[in-house]
């Protein structure tokens, strides 16, 4: 895991607690921040994710070189 997919995660659950108070306490603009802060979790998670595969993809071929 690399700190873009751990970053992205926390973001994600933050935005989750975010949404759900705002749900509590009736608050729209907070439900919507909590929406928000998901959807940039859940794209720095992707990037993440990408440039694993990337760094995946290069020790393989590394080692398919060898």
């Amino acid at each position: 895991m690399n700190k873009d997919q751990a970053k992205g995660t926390v973001k994600d659950i933050a935005g989750k607690v975010q949404q759900e108070a705002g749900k509590l306490t009736g608050n729209r603009e907070q439900q919507a921040k909590g929406l928000q802060k998901q959807a940039q979790g859940k794209a720095q998670k992707t990037l993440g994710n990408a440039k694993e595969a990337v760094s995946d993809a290069r020790d393989a071929l590394k080692s398919a070189v060898k």
